[in-house]
């Protein structure tokens, strides 16, 4: 049965609420906070912020996404490619932790949640479609040992005065002698806890019981005698609800815009990436441009109840979704949950060890590291692995912010590669009276006097040199048995400025050398710039024809020829 079977403008991805799902939303709800509620207390850690800020990343953003969302399975909550870009962009203008700091964080969010709301005014969401697969595989990669390597000096207790590049890290590696040993105890039992409990189940909350477990120990034992670093006393009730302080200059400004523009793209890529993936494994549909006003609303809550940038988070959906939560209810009662520990329970968190933290955000960074995905790409694609591999160096030596845009930088090279050197053909008889496409090299002709070259991508600029090399190499080749040269279209979506001028040469060129131009499956839309760029004066309105058979056709019947047989 089905409650409220109206989708509703709002909260469209709760309703309509199957009965018989309503549990097992409300124990995916209980999962998620169980996961996640020490995993975002981790990125705080990367973030430079309270640990309670990143708890209220799980409160009113988790809320609005649920609101105007409109994907059933995404979560929407810190995540440490933001929390990374966030700390990278105001190391050097505040103080870590500073109430300043605390402001200027907030005033990104906010700043985010602008631009992906302009995002869904302009219809941009099409920019997640800028940072291919692979350049994003190399991109979490890299952001996930610079995360796990950052977290290294807290899990040892040596003060690693904010490092956060492995550049830096390496560079500035202080002595071993200032290592606590009861510190790296501390954090090593943390690791086999929750390695353990994740061996014995993916589903078991291992997290969560080592963070209760170090909060009882350092509780038990006064860890802090030992100097082991705790987080301290954390500020209870719900955050108060204020727009952040406008008060940065002109510099500070220009400084955040570039990380926020990143940001941006991370949020676009990653989110939709994640939401359509899990509409897809449930046949549902998913509206990306609705999720831009979702996210937007959820950074500009998360600026105004004093958190941080949050992300679509496909660790956290997939914690959903494995304990068989589809719906934002799911997240609601997460958010419930979140609510109910910042009123009630955070006095314990007081007690809890930095370095607890610091080893599970260690491991979400070395579970960042796709290697899986690194070697599908290497066995698929071994150029695009290599452009997978210069991004994740290029995040670990250059940051997060520069990594981005060289990750931008490189999506936008391996398009450009495959329309470059486009892998075109030409088409000759099978011997059934058909015909099928070989490469160029073979030089051949669909029937003497008459050669087909198909071209595979859109001609523009990048490829029109190399169209019009490959076009005279095979006349010259063919000559002087050639009359027509046709180039088949079928695959061509558009014809730019650079490529219309190359082909309006062409036509002339091949006319001195006593060769025909035309061309077939000419779509209308491709037809109209042809003609308004001059191709169709050149070779004229009758050397266009719907399909290769009918360029066969003509080129049968044309004034003083014999048909060839195909066969």
């Amino acid at each position: 049965m089905t409650i409220g079977r109206q989708r509703f403008r709002v909260f469209q991805s709760v309703f309509p609420i199957e009965r018989a799902q309503l549990p097992r939303d409300v124990l995916a709800g209980l999962t998620l906070a169980a996961l996640a509620i020490p995993e975002v207390m981790g990125y705080t850690q990367i973030a430079g912020v309270p640990v309670v800020v990143g708890l209220y990343t799980m409160l009113l953003p988790m809320f609005l996404f649920a609101m105007f969302g409109s994907s059933r399975q995404l979560v929407v909550g810190a995540d440490s490619a933001t929390a990374a870009m966030l700390a990278t962009a105001l190391a050097g203008i505040a103080v870590s932790g500073s109430d300043e700091y605390l402001s200027m964080a907030s005033t990104l969010a906010l700043i985010v949640g602008g631009m992906l709301l302009l995002a869904r005014i302009l219809n941009l969401g099409v920019l997640a479609n800028f940072l291919s697969r692979t350049v994003l595989i190399g991109f979490l990669s890299g952001v996930g040992i610079q995360v796990a390597v950052g977290q290294v000096p807290g899990m040892l207790g040596i003060h690693s005065d904010g490092l956060s590049s492995i550049t830096h890290l390496l560079l500035h590696w202080p002595t071993l002698e200032t290592l606590n040993v009861h510190t790296l105890v501390v954090s090593l039992s943390t690791l086999i806890a929750v390695v353990g409990m994740h061996l014995v189940s993916k589903r078991f909350p291992g997290a969560l019981v080592a963070v209760i477990g170090a909060i009882f120990a350092s509780w038990l034992f006064q860890l802090e005698e030992f100097d082991i670093a705790l987080v301290g006393s954390v500020p209870s009730g719900l955050p108060s609800l204020q727009f952040p302080l406008f008060n940065l200059t002109w510099e500070q400004f220009t400084h955040l815009l570039p990380t926020a523009f990143a940001m941006v793209m991370v949020i676009l890529a990653q989110s939709s990436a994640t939401s359509r993936a899990y509409a897809a494994r449930h046949q549902e549909t998913v509206n990306d441009n609705q999720d831009l006003v979702g996210l937007g609303l959820a950074n500009i809550g998360a600026a105004v109840s004093g958190a941080f940038v949050v992300n679509g988070s496909p660790t956290k959906t997939q914690m959903v979704d494995g304990a068989g939560g589809r719906s934002q209810l799911a997240h609601l009662i997460t958010a419930l949950i979140v609510l109910l520990m910042l009123v009630l329970f955070t006095e314990p968190l007081a007690y809890l060890p930095h370095a607890t933290l610091a080893s599970i955000v260690f491991l979400i960074g070395f579970e960042l590291i796709d290697v899986k995905g690194l070697r599908k790409v290497l066995y698929e694609r071994p150029w695009e692995f290599w452009v997978s591999v210069v991004t994740m160096v290029a995040v670990v030596v250059l940051g997060v912010q520069l990594g981005i845009l060289v990750a931008i930088a490189l999506s936008l090279l391996v398009h450009t590669r495959h329309g470059y050197r486009p892998v075109n053909s030409v088409v000759i008889p099978n011997g059934h009276g058909r015909w099928r496409a070989v490469p160029l090299n073979n030089n051949a002709q669909l029937m003497p006097g008459l050669q087909v070259y198909r071209f595979t991508h859109g001609m523009y600029y990048a490829n029109a040199s190399l169209m019009s090399r490959e076009v005279l190499y095979l006349v010259n080749s063919a000559r002087p048995s050639l009359e027509w040269f046709c180039i088949d279209a079928a695959a061509v979506d558009d014809v730019d400025y650079t490529a219309a001028q190359t082909l309006v040469t062409l036509s002339y060129e091949l006319r001195k050398l006593g060769v025909r131009l035309v061309f077939a499956e000419v779509t209308d839309r491709v037809r109209y710039g042809m003609d308004r760029s001059g191709i169709t004066q050149a070779v004229g309105e009758e050397a266009y024809f719907s399909s290769v058979s009918d360029v066969v056709e003509a080129f049968s019947e044309r004034p003083h020829n014999i048909p060839v047989s195909l066969s």
